[in-house]
């Protein structure tokens, strides 16, 4: 069965690449120019991808990753201005997995969108490590399950958040690169010491968890060297 991927973007030139290069990798695409068509199409098909542009008339993108959010959990790839450091940050906090900065190569987006839906899968599919539930400190996170609670209460994260997590406490008293992290998560190389993915998904997950930066509770930073949770 052929996965289905969203893609909405108003400059058309970009749109029509965009749908090409992932038609020719097999995928079925819904093209959409707007916000408003597209989110019709979200609420009639089972979709297993969205590629966004932030600069959307009428509703944003940030706005549809809201909305999407609020029902779906599959991946959200947000297409961003380049050198818009904020519209990167923004759609990380609200929901997008990952982000790619116009002008991009194609061959690029067509790994990156590879990447998140193998991540989505082996998550869907029941593909889990040895520890089905991980347990810290108050924290408790059923791999199974996809559910992750705090002191009893359930923590709203999204599927990277909970894939980052995951590593940092099955890795626990030990040291993880962003590196590391970012190939556990997406398993892509395309990577770069400039690429600040990793460090706001880290600052959404301690806001979400009430974690201190400057004292730490569960994430702390390893300067020069990456995050660990103390054991």
């Amino acid at each position: 069965m052929q996965d289905k991927i969203l893609v909405v973007d108003d400059e058309r030139e970009i749109a029509d690449l965009v749908s090409l290069y992932l038609t020719n990798e097999g995928f079925q695409v819904f093209k959409f120019y707007n916000a408003a068509d597209a989110w019709a199409c979200i609420q009639t098909e089972t979709l297993d991808l969205a590629l966004l542009d932030v600069m959307l008339p009428e509703m944003s993108g940030f706005e549809l990753c809201q909305k999407i959010r609020e029902k779906y959990q599959y991946p959200v790839i947000m297409l961003t201005a380049k050198g818009e450091e904020i519209d990167k940050i923004t759609g990380l906090a609200l929901g997008a997995d990952d982000y790619i900065t116009k002008p991009f190569l194609p061959l690029e987006m067509v790994a990156r969108v590879k990447a998140q839906l193998r991540r989505y899968k082996r998550y869907n599919a029941g593909m889990q490590p040895e520890e089905d539930v991980i347990i810290h400190s108050g924290l408790v996170i059923n791999v199974k399950t996809h559910e992750c609670t705090l002191n009893g209460k359930p923590l709203a994260l999204t599927p990277t958040e909970f894939s980052i997590l995951r590593i940092l406490c099955q890795k626990k008293g030990q040291v993880v690169s962003a590196e590391e992290l970012f190939h556990g998560v997406w398993g892509d190389e395309y990577f770069s010491k400039s690429n600040n993915t990793i460090t706001a998904h880290i600052r959404h997950l301690r806001e979400k968890m009430n974690d201190s930066f400057e004292k730490p509770k569960y994430i702390k930073t390893v300067w020069g060297c990456g995050y660990k949770i103390e054991t």
